[in-house]
């Protein structure tokens, strides 16, 4: 197209309402959308969404490795009354006490994957200062102790994380990737609304001087009874219709630029300028490659995985808790004490300790079978959800490519007719000036331009919201044939 109408669609100064002087932006579409994926709230909650699932990650990877953990409790001082027995006098006395106690533990603790135990290392120290009419003081200590705890019913909670959890942080960055594409949605609709609203203005405003040029232009025919006063009343009218148009277009104008610049966190009283985008160059997308790339990139499927998962953990989980539950834990070490702190750590005597803990519900009345059901039908409800949501996402895929690649020819088509309608209102305009044509010719063909500025104007949207729509769908660039995640390097 050599002459687009306008090239540029010229913004409208919003009303000053601020002391300090309006700030002038020009826009192009790829400068809204790489605003608004770095200054939006919108982007700002992406990232902090994606951040939450990210630190959420790092901690089940920490979780994989030893812990040392040291607990303290540096200072605890008793003063009570207690009662004791006296062996001589066979009966229960009550006696003041005092008492001074410090305790210190250091441990490391590595869980065990494979089978959801864990193995520990620690070492105690306690101090225990005792007043009153016998004082004594003493140490405790527990040079060394190694353990394992372990469930003994089946159920690893460590292997079910080491599915889920990997890919849930895999669904988080695809959501920001995604998040990130429909902030690209999001800003190209706010652009092509401010565009339209360009365009209606700067239609109107011509339309103003347009309709007074030929009111001038009838008043004068009218003089020489070239036309009927009829007509003249006609065009009076379309100049005062063309002045309240006006004023409309205006309104809808400044709407327009305050939703841009808030989306984009801008001044409100910005000045905004637009560049409509050229005509995209041809790009045919095989509906098969876009399926297939939805179903390998698209988080709402890794979603429905994960919720399966999710939901096959709780089955296994309440199947294997349904019977009893037991659990072990062993350790084996040396501990000693005494008047002081050197000879606590000498001679230190083994310590070995093995317990087992059983829990067999005898009567619960149906409660962990019912557990176990609900566990089962979940997982029915989640797997045939996932089913419903692959479906619903293929119908999207198929829709946008389908619209997609219609919309390109239709851009070529309004191209054409905005064309043809500039040339065809200029030649009717200059016939009725010289008497040529009557005005239902020149409103009609009016009408026709105006019509055709808009459907231009909305062909290009549609196409560029269909565009980044199925790269959001898909997480896939068809202009470069890479999956958008390939090129995911965010920096906390």
């Amino acid at each position: 197209m050599k002459k687009l109408y306008p090239l540029i669609l010229t913004a409208v100064l919003l009303s000053s309402v601020a002391t300090h002087a309006q700030q002038t932006y020009t826009f192009e579409l790829p400068d809204v959308i790489r605003m608004a994926n770095d200054s939006s709230l919108e982007a700002f909650r992406t990232k902090n969404m994606y951040l939450s699932s990210y630190w959420a990650y790092r901690t089940y990877r920490a979780n994989r490795l030893p812990s040392l953990t040291l607990n303290l409790t540096p200072a605890q001082y008793n003063r009570d009354i207690t009662r004791r027995y006296d062996s001589e006098q066979n009966i229960d006395i009550y006696r003041s006490q005092q008492s001074f106690y410090a305790f210190g533990n250091l441990e490391v603790r590595q869980n065990l994957d494979l089978t959801g135990g864990t193995f520990y290392l620690n070492s105690d120290l306690a101090y225990m200062r005792s007043f009153g009419s016998n004082p004594y003081t003493q140490f405790t200590t527990v040079p060394v102790r190694i353990g394992y705890s372990q469930s003994l019913v089946g159920y690893n909670p460590f292997r079910w994380e080491r599915k889920i959890e990997p890919l849930k942080y895999e669904k988080a960055k695809k959501e920001y990737i995604y998040n990130s594409e429909l902030i690209a949605e999001q800003a190209t609709s706010y652009f092509f609304n401010l565009a339209m609203a360009q365009a209606e203005y700067d239609l109107a405003r011509d339309n103003v001087a347009g309709t007074d040029t030929l009111y001038r232009i009838g008043i004068e025919r009218q003089r020489i009874a070239a036309i009927s006063r009829a007509d003249l009343m006609t065009l009076k009218l379309d100049a005062v219709n063309a002045r309240n148009t006006l004023q409309n277009a205006e309104s809808s104008l400044k709407r327009a630029v305050f939703s841009l610049a808030s989306f984009l966190n801008l001044p409100k009283n910005s000045n905004i300028r637009l560049a409509l985008p050229a005509k995209p160059r041809t790009l045919t997308i095989e509906l098969e490659a876009a399926l297939t790339a939805a179903h390998a990139n698209n988080p709402t499927l890794l979603g429905a995985r994960q919720n399966i998962l999710e939901a096959q953990q709780n089955v296994d989980q309440t199947r294997k808790e349904s019977r009893f539950n037991a659990s072990i834990n062993a350790s084996v070490g040396f501990n000693q004490v005494a008047e002081t702190l050197g000879k606590a750590y000498k001679n230190p005597l083994q310590q070995e300790m093995v317990a087992v803990s059983v829990s067999i519900p005898l009567v619960d009345w149906g409660v962990r079978k019912g557990r176990y059901n609900m566990a089962r039908n979940n997982l029915n409800v989640v797997q045939t959800s996932a089913k419903q949501s692959e479906i619903t996402l293929e119908e999207d895929v198929i829709m946008t490519v389908n619209d997609l690649n219609r919309q390109q020819l239709l851009i070529a088509s309004a191209e054409e007719a905005l064309d043809l309608s500039i040339i065809a209102y200029n030649e009717t305009r200059q016939r009725f000036i010289i008497g040529q044509t009557d005005i239902s010719s020149l409103t009609l063909s009016l009408n026709r331009q105006q019509e055709a500025q808009r459907n231009y104007i909305a062909a290009l949207r549609d196409y560029w919201l269909n565009y980044y729509k199925i790269r959001r769908l898909t997480l896939y660039d068809f202009a470069t044939h890479a999956t958008l995640s390939d090129k995911f390097d965010y920096e906390n």
